[in-house]
């Protein structure tokens, strides 16, 4: 299962086990499900970290949060040297719309994070919106900026 993206190819370490298959998370370092949402991630993450120059040292997928009794999880968070987020990722499948829907879900991370950048991927359409806590607002960006534009 690969699906065209709107994103850089890598080398991609798939593997089969059993009658499903895995690919490499370089971040987590092992083997995870290879879902149409996985398949976007690891396009998305290689992309940050070969094209845009994002440490990947500072970078970490499927992060947990809390609120109250409500496990989240966050795709990927981008954080800095003093480990505070930076930037929250959302992927979708790319057969997924990015609606409103899904900037709800990742504005509700961001209530708790309250990071400078939120970006959603579906692989093929990339949004990155810079957060404005003073005026209350956000604006979209043109395209993903390099990290060290951040």
């Amino acid at each position: 299962m690969t699906y065209r993206l709107n994103l850089p190819r890598f080398d991609a370490r798939v593997a089969k086990n059993g009658d499903r298959y895995t690919i490499l998370d370089t971040l987590r370092r092992k083997y995870v499900a290879l879902t149409p949402e996985e398949w976007v991630r690891q396009h998305f993450i290689h992309y940050l970290i070969e094209h845009k120059g994002y440490p990947g040292v500072y970078l970490a997928n499927e992060i947990e949060l809390r609120i109250g009794d409500k496990k989240m999880r966050c795709d990927s968070v981008l954080y800095d040297s003093d480990l505070r987020p930076r930037i929250i990722m959302e992927y979708k499948a790319p057969t997924v719309q990015l609606t409103q829907k899904v900037f709800d879900q990742i504005t509700a991370y961001n209530m708790l994070l309250h990071v400078d950048y939120i970006i959603v991927s579906n692989g093929i359409q990339h949004y990155c919106c810079r957060m404005d806590y003073e005026n209350n607002s956000y604006s979209f960006l043109p395209e993903i900026p390099d990290y060290r534009n951040l």
